[in-house]
């Protein structure tokens, strides 16, 4: 009775199973036990070796050594009607997590709170099946998908110059940060310190804003900029003679732009006209994102502007002056990783589950 049964074998895959089961520390122990018991059976050892080195009786080795004979892995789980009954019943479970996705009425989302009331248990129980279904109705993601009917093709214009940058060439991600607002807080912050994080008041005083105008160089990551009070055409063309002072003269400059008017400005166009070394390269309606000097402006923004305190407008632009020059001297590069495929059947993706993103498309080429 304490031999092991001939026959009594584990196929290459079973095993492997059976060990991982064992090396699993978030396995339910009595599975690790069970798989323990069969993999010592495989190994040749008898019963009541097993039965002793695992602290169990006989009966409970035969046991499994019979319902993974018949069963196999399957076998190892416990049978249907075991265990602790569910305390909360199937329906409730699934008006819970269906529900989560349909709002009530005069309201965008549920709170665990709110669906705790109206299905008559406790937020606790709400939030857990919400986490294990992988819910967050708190969440959301901000998104916009082009509608400009040339998409494609400016996509692929504006990543073949990041990715095969043209010779004896600049390539200038310009664009304009507006708005740029000199906010003084209404009282002094207390500085950070050991034990206490840093403080700003909620309020403000709003002492105007100042406009930056930025070209980015890809290649080397310096910033040619200009502080103007307004947006307008006629500073975007001061920015571009700024640029084209600024630059060896010898060299082409390809700029990377978004569809702003004031970049399409007749007065632009007929001095783009007397300046040939200069190439346009449009990004998509809405796709502002594919330009790489967005991602100094998110430094800027973070670094300088957000959480300053500024008096008058001057301040703030002596403090962007002395990031950009701080910057300059220690350049960083922004490099284009991205696969140009892999985003465009991303946005397909979300072409597919925007229908009516495509009726308006349809309306609009």
């Amino acid at each position: 009775m304490d031999s092991v049964p001939t026959g009594f074998e584990l196929s290459p895959a079973d095993r492997a199973a059976l060990q991982r089961v064992v090396s699993m520390k978030t396995c339910e122990q009595r599975r690790v036990l069970r798989a323990r018991i069969v993999l010592m059976l495989a190994d040749g050892e008898p019963d009541t070796v097993v039965a002793a080195q695992l602290g169990v009786n006989r009966h409970t080795v035969r046991l499994w050594r019979q319902r993974f004979g018949e069963q196999g892995l399957a076998g190892l789980g416990d049978a249907p009607g075991r265990g602790r009954k569910p305390y909360l019943d199937a329906k409730i479970k699934q008006a819970i997590v269906t529900g989560a996705v349909q709002p009530p009425a005069h309201r965008t989302r549920w709170s665990c709170r709110s669906m705790a009331r109206a299905q008559k248990v406790s937020a606790s129980t709400v939030q857990r099946l919400w986490r294990s279904n992988d819910i967050q109705p708190h969440l959301t993601r901000t998104f916009k998908v082009s509608s400009d009917a040339h998409f494609e093709q400016k996509f692929w214009d504006v990543i073949g110059v990041y990715l095969n940058p043209p010779e004896k060439a600049l390539v200038l991600c310009c664009d304009e940060k507006s708005q740029c607002q000199a906010l003084e807080r209404t009282q002094p912050s207390l500085p950070l310190g050991v034990g206490h994080i840093r403080t700003a008041t909620h309020d403000y005083i709003r002492h105007g804003t100042i406009t930056l105008f930025a070209a980015l160089n890809y290649l080397e990551g310096k910033i040619v900029s200009m502080l103007a009070a307004k947006h307008r055409h006629q500073e975007w063309l001061k920015f571009l003679k700024r640029i084209d002072r600024e630059t060896p003269r010898e060299l082409d400059l390809h700029l990377i732009v978004d569809n702003y008017a004031t970049h399409k400005h007749p007065d632009v166009k007929t001095w783009l006209a007397k300046h040939p070394r200069f190439h346009m390269h449009f990004t998509p309606t809405s796709a502002s994102w594919m330009n790489l000097v967005e991602r100094f402006f998110r430094d800027l923004t973070a670094e300088v502007v957000r959480e300053g305190s500024f008096r008058h407008v001057q301040e703030l632009c002596d403090e962007i002056l002395a990031y950009l020059a701080e910057r300059n001297a220690r350049p960083t590069r922004y490099t284009w990783n991205a696969k140009g495929q892999d985003i465009l059947d991303k946005i397909q993706r979300a072409r597919l589950a925007l229908p009516v993103w495509s009726i308006r498309r349809r309306y609009t080429t």
